[in-house]
């Protein structure tokens, strides 16, 4: 199946045209997207940018998610021209597995602060709670690039 995968069509227009460096360009501006932003609403939810309501973090969501689609959509396009290599990576591993954490705290932020930001606007501070899923987060989707970045610098040389 996966040696199927990477001689499709798909594939292998991915491999020898611009589909590569695209999919690359898609990637990465989805996680600069997704970490830019998600670190804006972290530090306005631990309490800098006094002045922004959070009421107002709650418009920024529908950008993170677009980016998360936009990531998970080239994500599978670069991981469809050679699938048996990335699974073998244990790295790779690890970056996907923080990945769905991150998109399920993400989430669960995302709920909590839907919920409760008029409540946050008059006390003058987050719930402990969205401060704990705010800072969850954020380093879930740092350790998420971190992992992406060494599993293209890494490759294979330490699977799990």
């Amino acid at each position: 199946m996966l040696e199927w995968l990477t001689h499709t069509p798909y594939a292998e227009w991915v491999n020898q045209s611009w589909g590569w460096p695209l999919a690359l360009t898609v990637h990465a501006f989805g996680t600069a997207t997704v970490v830019g932003v998600m670190f804006i609403i972290g530090l306005r939810v631990v309490g800098l940018f006094g002045p922004i309501p959070y009421a107002a973090m709650n418009k920024l969501m529908p950008f993170v998610w677009i980016a998360v689609a936009c990531q998970i959509m080239s994500g599978i396009t670069l991981w469809m021209t050679k699938p048996a290599q990335y699974l073998a990576d244990g790295m790779f591993e690890v970056k996907f597995i923080l990945l769905l954490i991150a998109i399920v705290v993400t989430w669960q932020f995302h709920r909590s602060m839907a919920r409760e930001a008029a409540a946050w606007q008059v006390k003058g501070r987050a719930s402990p709670r969205g401060r704990k899923l705010a800072i969850a987060a954020c380093l879930l989707w740092a350790a998420v690039t971190i992992g992406g970045r060494l599993t293209a610098y890494l490759g294979s040389l330490y699977p799990i």
